[in-house]
């Protein structure tokens, strides 16, 4: 069995088919998908009803993101939100217009039921931003920042590449798992669009929400697909753009 990891969607379900496609994924794979299913093109309600049929009929792990956690404030309470509607929840809103009760109250169930991380018996981590604890995910005092932190990648991204773990300096947080993978912050920011390894973090966010690919990963041998660039899948659309 493969384990596959997912990068940021933001609503794109034609690279998510695509992907799932080139990746020859059967149900024997466990797929790990990172977070921020929805905000940026215009089939962010497509994605979560295809998530959620996936769980039917295959291995999934859903991890929480933070354009998910703004999403279900909005589905919940109504609440406007000028900053998340400029960052892709404008494009949501307008997607959701047309569905019916029982589709938002099986959306909510859904995006109530992510978690924060998985840890699997690899002692590998998934998450989507990062932590800040140096203790690690069980010791966060705020869990927020699984969903928001940016700054575990930042440090890895910072890091002396000459630098021992042994070293004395070397960041704790980095020693506590064998490797980590996220999304939240695309690779595009240091002109990248293929997952990119810093010291043990794996982003695997190739920003799809922009002009960048979507990614599937496998964790062991680390092959990965890509989707088309989603600006050429929704042609007429801006997306986080």
């Amino acid at each position: 069995m493969r384990t596959l990891v997912i990068g940021d969607i933001h609503g794109g379900l034609r690279a998510l088919h695509q992907i799932l496609e080139r990746a020859k994924v059967s149900p024997n794979d466990k797929l790990i998908f990172l977070g921020d299913y929805v905000d940026g093109w215009s089939q962010s309600p497509e994605v979560i009803d295809a998530l959620i049929a996936m769980k039917a009929t295959h291995t999934i792990v859903c991890i929480r993101g933070n354009h998910d956690d703004l999403l279900l404030e909005w589905l919940k309470n109504g609440t406007d939100n000028p900053q998340w509607f400029d960052h892709g929840g404008e494009a949501t809103v307008t997607a959701y217009q047309n569905r019916d009760a029982a589709t938002l109250a099986a959306h909510i169930h859904f995006i109530e039921s992510l978690v924060d991380f998985h840890l699997d018996e690899q002692n590998r981590l998934f998450i989507h931003a990062g932590f800040t604890n140096v203790n690690g995910v069980d010791f966060e005092y705020f869990p927020k920042l699984f969903y928001w932190d940016r700054s575990l990648w930042e440090t890895a991204l910072a890091l002396d590449k000459n630098m021992k773990t042994t070293d004395l300096a070397y960041p704790k947080r980095l020693r506590l798992y064998n490797e980590i993978f996220i999304g939240h912050t695309p690779v595009s920011r240091i002109g990248k669009t293929i997952p990119v390894q810093m010291a043990n973090v794996w982003n695997v966010d190739t920003g799809a929400a922009f002009r960048g690919p979507l990614t599937i990963m496998d964790v062991d041998s680390k092959n990965y697909w890509q989707s088309e660039n989603l600006d050429m899948l929704y042609p007429n659309e801006k997306g986080r753009n």
